[in-house]
């Protein structure tokens, strides 16, 4: 059986995005990179959404080369994303809830573990164990309702500099950029926040999610799912 080709150049209809769709993948790709750093610099020296970096983390780990307790930091944000993941596929999948309601749950797990921490109510290794899942069941929830990443960029990055190379860029590499920054911008304003405001840390993992569902919900907005 023969596949149908594609011309070169010439982009399919079902891969233009409005801007406003665009604008929901940079705030969330921000979050991602929050949620990552005040995760790997608060709770425990893992990341939230990262798992391939979580899995190097582990095999460390497994070999004694690791930090005491990282195994088990990083079993539990393994865990919790993939239940997040699970939940991310039922929602969008089987029960066909719209992205809005899907990104109402993440902001408010996110949102929550802000409220824990900014009330200062960690205390115990296993309350920054309750936290950390808390997180990552909100990045796997993420990670999911989006064909599009927005809290794993290998794959991103790999495409964007061979396209490069090939001076074969896209009308649209312009927002894959901006997602790239997004991830670093994330990451740097809760690494300074940190610094400057320890308990508005977690915080910063909330905002640009709150600000992804503020776009989605804007009047005339035709919702994607």
């Amino acid at each position: 059986m023969s596949t149908p080709t594609v011309p070169i150049g010439r982009p399919s209809t079902g891969s233009v995005r409005d801007p406003r769709s665009e604008w929901v993948l940079i705030l969330l790709s921000a979050a991602s990179g929050a949620a990552d750093a005040f995760v790997f610099i608060c709770v425990g020296q893992v990341f939230a959404g990262v798992m391939t970096g979580n899995l190097v983390l582990l095999g460390v780990s497994a070999a004694g080369a690791g930090e005491d307790g990282v195994a088990l930091h990083v079993v539990t944000a393994l865990v919790a994303y993939g239940c997040g993941v699970a939940c991310g596929a039922w929602m969008s999948e089987r029960l066909r809830y719209r992205l809005s309601v899907i990104l109402v749950v993440e902001v408010a797990l996110l949102a929550a573990g802000a409220v824990v921490w900014g009330l200062d109510l960690i205390t115990s290794d296993r309350d920054r164990l309750g936290l950390l899942a808390i997180i990552a069941l909100a990045m796997g929830i993420q990670g999911r309702i989006r064909p599009t990443p927005t809290n794993y960029f290998t794959g991103t990055l790999t495409s964007l500099v061979g396209r490069v190379a090939l001076g074969a860029l896209r009308k649209g590499d312009g927002w894959v950029i901006g997602r790239l920054l997004a991830v670093v911008a994330g990451a740097a304003v809760t690494a300074l926040t940190v610094r400057l405001w320890p308990g508005a840390a977690a915080a910063v993992t909330a905002v640009p999610a709150a600000g992804a569902l503020l776009v989605e919900v804007v009047p005339g907005r035709a919702s994607r799912r």
